[in-house]
């Protein structure tokens, strides 16, 4: 099995999108990506831009390759859109490529009110190849019920699990359960996986509650006391506390516990969390982003830029 994380907030984006290839599969999970619209006032700086750029590419080259699709919810960091804001995958990208590749998702009963509008805006051309897979089985592939997109209480959102098994290895990716709900943890437990990807608990949002914090600690301990490799990401890495985190919590399991990026043995791009950081070293023309979204500028001088601060960046697989 082969694993392959494509975007991440500690690659710079937010998302948790990856590939699995298997001897029969070609598998393309959650296939969005996007930057935060506004992070401290800011809009997105022009090297998140350009990571967003090179990352949207790779999930369009995955996207021709797979022979499955998975869709764990419908939020637009995890799926391409039809109103797409110029940092977020436009649907349009991909409507007419890979025409018969199967879209597996959670079952559509489930949707939030956001997810049925996004799901009802996809073309017929993908609809047709939605399939509800739920608690089903498809090749090396396991499915979860719906699992709450964070806390349980009072949310609607939800979102799908999914184990990947072959020849000794079970891959988990579990997207935004953030750590907090108990039921989430058992059902990944019970799969007996070696190697788990989770969306972790977003440290950045003052809502998060201290009981909250000791909760999605306790979780990450009990699946880094299982799992030979813990990779906890998302929400978690869109501040510098989640790496504090990370660091913290292997030392206290003698386990590994990484990011996506270390994952993928490149570098950490906290490019959220340092967004302030980035404008202050890097300043932007006051008129960019408009005419980014015109077309009238790229992003190429600050991808330069990037590969100076990040010396080990590749986007040509």
């Amino acid at each position: 099995m082969d694993i392959e994380i494509l975007g991440a907030e500690s690659l710079g984006v937010r998302g948790l999108c990856c590939f699995v290839k298997t001897k029969n599969y070609r598998i393309l999970i959650d296939p969005g990506v996007a930057l935060g619209y506004t992070r401290y006032g800011l809009l997105p700086h022009p090297v998140q831009v350009a990571v967003d750029e090179r990352v949207q590419k790779k999930i369009i080259k995955r996207w021709a390759q797979a022979t499955d699709i998975v869709i764990s919810h419908f939020h637009g960091d995890h799926i391409p859109l039809v109103d797409a804001n110029p940092y977020q995958f436009a649907l349009k990208r991909i409507v007419d490529l890979n025409q018969k590749v199967r879209i597996l998702t959670k079952d559509l009963s489930h949707l939030s009110a956001i997810e049925k509008k996004r799901v009802e805006s996809f073309p017929l051309s993908l609809k047709k190849n939605f399939i509800s897979i739920e608690e089903k089985e498809k090749g090396p592939m396991a499915f979860s019920k719906s699992v709450p997109h964070g806390e349980a209480n009072d949310n609607p959102e939800t979102v799908m699990m999914t184990r990947i098994k072959e020849v000794g290895d079970a891959f988990v990716h579990a997207s935004d359960i953030q750590l907090l709900n108990n039921e989430a943890i058992f059902k990944i437990l019970s799969w007996s996986p070696n190697i788990v990807l989770v969306g972790g608990p977003p440290l950045y949002l003052s809502k998060l509650s201290k009981n909250q914090i000791k909760r999605a600690w306790y979780n990450a301990k009990q699946l880094s006391c299982k799992v030979d490799v813990l990779i906890l990401d998302h929400h978690l890495m869109r501040s510098c506390k989640g790496a504090e985190w990370l660091k913290r919590l292997s030392s206290k399991t003698g386990k590994k516990v990484i990011c996506a990026a270390d994952f993928m043995r490149r570098p950490r791009m906290l490019l959220e969390a340092k967004r302030k950081q980035l404008y202050k070293d890097m300043p932007v023309p006051e008129d960019w982003h408009k005419n980014y979204a015109e077309g009238k500028v790229h992003t190429d001088s600050y991808w330069r830029k990037a590969l100076k601060l990040y010396k080990k960046i590749e986007f040509n697989n």
